[in-house]
């Protein structure tokens, strides 16, 4: 159990915490900084602000960086193209602006991925600059994301079978020697016609048992490519990206038709533009009509017992800048 949950891993990173912010933890106390930190990775929270190599460390940790991506930019989609810079079509980023969206909660996000999403299910072998909605784009990057690794190795088995060889090696026995060959197939078709589809999903199911890495569900996909003959590997990631059986098993993401629904995020939101106009109505206006002077809140700010790594290097790096000004300016 502690293997598959990946105990290890978080019992490791919140050591490390600990120890780089032992001196604010200790105001707080170590119990309430370990109950703090594996609420935020119930949560799905933990994943904010951090570095790239953490983000991707776990399943876990991957799907609750898609769902807060959703979360925090849904309305990208939901309200039109007015935030990209290039579009004025409703509801429709280029690549590049996605990966700017990705960088605002992992700042070392590798434009890699986003590129492989755009060129590899949404665009093909298409320019960068083109624009994509945001629900394309998402579903699309959940595959490559979640699946990255899985879809590595998919590839390559794809390009041996459009070769013509099988990459799952078949022993034959001989009195003579015990090597392994591989068994030829026919190499008759066009690449543009793909591949056969049933021997395709041999090959995954056998990828799939012995992959350490996580895979979609092999039912899933045994439907998914039942009523095709053959297929190409765009075909095959468009399906995936599809099929929202293989969402709802992921469960990161709601259903397509639900994309742009988070009632517990707009209740929240609510009460935020509430709480804004509630200062405007209340404040004193000028002549103009326009709201003036609005009273200021002195809300109280609540410390977190525990901050990403980069963030304390970066506060830190401020205040040694902020000393050197004022150390010259008193010379």
């Amino acid at each position: 159990f502690a293997a598959q949950r990946h105990v290890l891993t978080y019992m490791e990173d919140a050591v490390s915490q600990l120890l780089e912010n032992r001196e604010d933890i200790s105001q707080y106390g170590i119990a309430r900084f370990f109950t703090e930190y594996f609420n935020s990775v119930r949560q799905g929270t933990h994943i904010l602000f951090r570095e790239f190599s953490f983000v991707q460390a776990t399943p876990h940790n991957r799907a609750s960086f898609l769902r807060t991506f959703w979360r925090c930019f849904r309305t990208v989609g939901k309200n039109g193209g007015k935030y990209s810079s290039v579009s004025c079509c409703p509801g429709l980023l280029t690549a590049q602006e996605y990966h700017c969206l990705l960088q605002l909660l992992c700042p070392d996000f590798p434009m890699e991925l986003t590129q492989k999403a755009a060129r590899r299910i949404v665009l093909m072998d298409d320019a960068m600059d083109c624009l994509m909605s945001f629900s394309d784009f998402l579903f699309a990057f959940q595959i490559q994301f979640y699946y990255s690794e899985f879809l590595e190795s998919v590839a390559a088995i794809y390009q041996d079978l459009l070769a013509g060889k099988n990459p799952n090696t078949v022993i034959v026995p001989t009195s003579s020697s015990g090597q392994h060959r591989q068994r030829q197939l026919p190499n008759d078709c066009s690449p543009l016609d793909g591949v056969e589809a049933s021997l395709f999903y041999q090959c995954l199911e056998s990828l799939c048992d012995r992959s350490k890495y996580s895979c979609p569900p092999s039912t899933l996909m045994k439907e998914m490519l039942s009523s095709a003959q053959r297929l190409t590997f765009y075909g095959f990631l468009m399906a995936l990206a599809k099929d929202q059986g293989i969402n709802r098993a992921l469960g990161a993401l709601p259903d397509k038709g639900d994309l742009f629904l988070d009632p517990a995020m707009d209740q929240e939101l609510e009460k935020l533009v509430a709480q804004v106009s509630g200062l405007s109505v209340s404040g004193p206006t000028s002549s103009s009509g326009d709201t003036a002077n609005l009273p200021v809140r002195n809300s109280p700010r609540i410390n977190s017992p525990w901050k990403p790594l980069h963030h304390r290097r970066k506060m830190d790096a401020e205040s040694e800048g902020s000393n050197e000004e004022t150390d010259s300016s008193e010379n």
